[in-house]
């Protein structure tokens, strides 16, 4: 069965291969500014679903495709990808020490079946200098993530831990695909794959 991932997110690609699944990659193009909402969660659902509505009618209908977004809930505010370098920074000043939210919207098409849901961890930060936030930020990682963080680069070690699905926070909850994939009729198995030689 052919696999296509509707997200440009290296992360997200790399964590399906370490799974076994070795998706095709289409990304959407969809102008993520076009949904507003003051719920994290519903947001990250609805830029899933755009994602994967997007890209669904350029693969043949037995296809499954897999649209995914993630944002971070903080103190009521919603992050997605920072602006700019000044904007992570100050999000990291006001992130350490503290908690955040994250959440990653999931929607799963084949065909004209669809189901979406969201998966949310909670995320720990770790009380860091203002030299290591300038340091991190320097480094370019924050600009293309969620929050302005990772847990599986360099801001692994500024992340304490995590209360629920790590992958989540990678930005795609497995156990999760795993169930939606199942409401369409696909064993989880079926999606196991060989890389190619």
């Amino acid at each position: 069965m052919r696999v296509v991932l509707a997200s440009a997110s290296p992360a997200r690609l790399a964590l399906l291969r370490s799974a076994g699944i070795h998706p095709d990659v289409i990304v959407s193009g969809v102008n993520e500014d076009q949904i507003t909402t003051t719920d994290a969660a519903n947001l990250a659902a609805a830029l899933a679903q755009m994602k994967c509505r997007a890209v669904a009618p350029q693969v043949e209908p037995e296809a499954l495709v897999i649209g995914c977004d993630s944002v971070l809930a903080f103190e009521g505010e919603i992050f997605g990808k920072p602006a700019g370098p000044v904007e992570a920074a100050g999000r990291w000043r006001r992130m350490r020490g503290k908690s955040g939210v994250l959440h990653t919207g999931h929607c799963v098409r084949r065909g004209n079946e669809e189901f979406v849901e969201t998966a949310s961890t909670i995320v720990h930060f770790a009380d860091i200098s203002d030299a290591e936030i300038d340091a991190y930020v320097a480094t370019g990682e924050p600009m293309n993530v969620a929050g302005a963080f990772t847990i599986d680069g360099l801001g692994g070690a500024f992340v304490t831990g995590v209360e629920g699905d790590h992958h989540n926070v990678i930005g795609l909850s497995l156990p999760l695909l795993r169930e939606l994939v199942g409401d369409l009729g696909i064993a989880w198995p079926e999606l196991w794959q060989r890389p190619a030689p």
